[in-house]
C-alpha cells in the first residue's frame, strides 16, 4: 500500500497523532486535519486515496461530503448506521492496527474495482 494518501482528521489531537504515526510506520503518507473545513480543503487539493474522518466532523461537513469520492472511513462511538458517503464505519474505541486493517482492506477492494 505504499504511496497511498490517506487524509485523517478528528477532534482529538492524541487520536490523530497514534493513527498518523501507524499508518506512516506502514507505508501511507497521511494527511492531517483537526477541523471538517481543513479536511476538506486538504481533500481538494492533496486528492487523497482516502479519508478517515471523525462522526462529528462528517456531520459539519454536510452537503460538502456528498463530493468525497474515495472511501471514507468514519470513526465513531454511535451505533448509527453509516450514511451514504461512508464506506466503512469503525466502531470506537479501536486499536491502530484495526484501523491499519481498515484502511488496508479498504484501499484494496476500490483498486479490485
Amino acid at each position: 500500500m505504499e504511496n497511498k494518501k490517506i487524509l485523517l482528521t478528528d477532534d482529538e489531537n492524541n487520536i490523530v497523532q497514534v493513527m498518523a504515526a501507524k499508518l506512516r510506520n506502514n507505508g501511507f503518507e497521511v494527511l492531517t486535519a483537526s477541523t471538517s473545513d481543513e479536511a476538506f480543503t486538504l481533500y481538494e487539493e492533496q486528492k487523497p486515496d482516502a479519508v478517515v474522518i471523525d462522526y462529528e466532523l462528517a456531520e459539519q461537513l454536510g452537503k460538502k461530503a456528498e463530493e468525497i469520492e474515495v472511501p471514507v472511513i468514519v470513526l465513531t462511538e454511535k451505533e448509527s448506521k453509516p450514511k451514504k458517503m461512508f464506506t466503512e464505519r469503525l466502531k470506537k474505541p479501536f486499536s491502530p492496527k484495526e484501523l491499519l486493517t481498515y484502511v488496508e482492506n479498504i484501499l484494496t477492494v476500490t483498486a479490485q474495482k
